[in-house]
């Protein structure tokens, strides 16, 4: 069982709220993938979203970043969509870029990972999606592929 990540949903909101450019390391090409879904969902709500995909040129329409270090412009919230264990790497990129936020999705979480990023100042949130926590605390409807 995944510890809780200890965020209030106010806490939330503000990261939400506050936070519109968004780097989503791990996007995917494929339209019934949360790692779709999700960050189209996040573009129709106004975030700016940067996929990273070493293995894509575009994701939704946008130019795909090879690296996190890649992005051409501030990062504000990382959100991951990679596998528990590979967590640790990513979370190295984003200390270099400096995020506020560093989020990984439902069923993700390392432990070391959380604790690199903390020391460097980030908040961390872990298994919980981000569109399920922006609908949840705002009513919006997501659009999930069947």
């Amino acid at each position: 069982m995944i510890e809780g990540d200890g965020l209030s949903d106010a806490e939330l909101r503000e990261i939400l709220t506050r936070y519109r450019r968004v780097a989503v390391v791990g996007a995917s090409r494929e339209p019934t993938k949360p790692a779709s879904y999700v960050p189209r969902f996040l573009m129709r709500q106004g975030y700016e979203v940067f996929p990273v995909n070493p293995f894509a040129d575009e994701i939704l329409g946008v130019k795909a970043y090879k690296t996190l270090e890649e992005v051409p412009r501030p990062v504000e919230i990382v959100d991951v969509f990679r596998p528990s264990e590979a967590v640790l790497e990513v979370a190295r990129s984003a200390v270099k870029v400096g995020p506020k936020v560093f989020w990984m999705q439902e069923g993700i979480y390392n432990r070391e990972a959380a604790e690199l990023l903390k020391s460097h100042g980030i908040t961390v949130v872990w298994d919980r999606c981000m569109m399920k926590v922006h609908n949840r605390l705002f009513g919006s409807k997501p659009h999930i592929p069947v």
